[in-house]
């Protein structure tokens, strides 16, 4: 008897860009990214998805890329902190960070970037968090408002060993309004 396959051919889209690759079918998204694309915006942090210094945009949502297996997420579009700029020109979210000093050491500021972005398409498609008071039934969903307190939970699951959790939070303020 054969033994079972370990590889498969998994095609990613990462910030726009095709990739197929070989990989062992246990390999992270974030291993993917970091050792066959070359991409080490995301960080391996905790590997627990505990920290979210590895969040990446996964079709669009956020997500901690080191526990997703890169085999399950065939054709996946896949949007880190290096695809968030447009040539020269940064994100404005990349800017509020600059202008606010939103990060320190600059470990986890490419997790910070895209969960703040997965966070802000949340709110806009209307999904509550733990804080966000009770709405009135609506035909359409409705969106929250980012308040310092929902920016606050909603970012939750990314830490800063720097603390420089008050200037993350001003910076998407300013994004958002």
């Amino acid at each position: 008897m054969e033994p079972p396959e370990t590889t498969s051919t998994v095609t990613l889209r990462v910030n726009g860009v095709e990739h197929s690759l070989d990989l062992d079918h246990r390999t992270t998204v974030l291993d993917a990214l970091r050792e066959h694309l070359g991409l080490t915006g995301a960080k391996k942090g905790c590997d627990h998805a505990q920290c979210g210094a590895c969040t990446v945009l996964v079709d669009g949502r956020r997500t901690n890329s080191c526990l997703l297996l890169a085999v399950a997420h065939d054709g996946a579009e896949v949007t880190t902190v290096e695809g968030l700029a447009e040539g020269d020109a940064l994100h404005p979210l990349q800017e509020a960070f600059l202008e606010r000093d939103g990060f320190q050491c600059g470990y986890c500021t490419p997790g910070q970037l895209c969960s703040a972005l997965g966070m802000i398409a949340e709110a806009g498609a209307g999904a509550p968090s733990l804080v966000t008071p009770p709405l009135e039934a609506a035909p359409s969903p409705v969106p929250v408002p980012l308040s310092p307190e929902e920016i606050r939970e909603r970012m939750s699951g990314n830490l800063c060993r720097c603390g420089a959790y008050g200037n993350i939070v001003a910076a998407i303020e300013d994004v958002t309004r």
